[in-house]
């Protein structure tokens, strides 16, 4: 886990000499939030960011820092590769 939170630390946009990609990272947290009846914003406040970083987040338009990851999976009492993967495109 912690190789994982420190991989994803790193940033969501790696540069390998000219080759730059953008990592992708899916997330159920729109899911776990309906199941739990809590807003963007509640989480946001539990997890000590913005809505709008939670809104980021939930679109994967931003990868979080694995303290936020785990902070988010303690609200919704999972691990956190239960609420984060990164997509299949990733691994290559």
């Amino acid at each position: 886990f912690s190789y994982f939170c420190l991989f994803l630390q790193l940033n969501s946009k790696l540069n390998f000499g000219n080759l730059e990609r953008k990592i992708k990272m899916k997330n159920n947290i729109r899911v776990e939030r309906a199941i739990q009846k809590i807003s963007q914003e509640q989480l946001a406040e539990k997890v000590g960011v913005s809505r709008q970083t939670i809104n980021a987040i939930e679109l994967a338009k931003y990868i979080p820092s694995g303290l936020v990851m785990m902070k988010i999976a303690a609200v919704f009492n999972k691990n956190v590769n239960d609420i984060f993967e990164l997509e299949d495109s990733d691994w290559n």
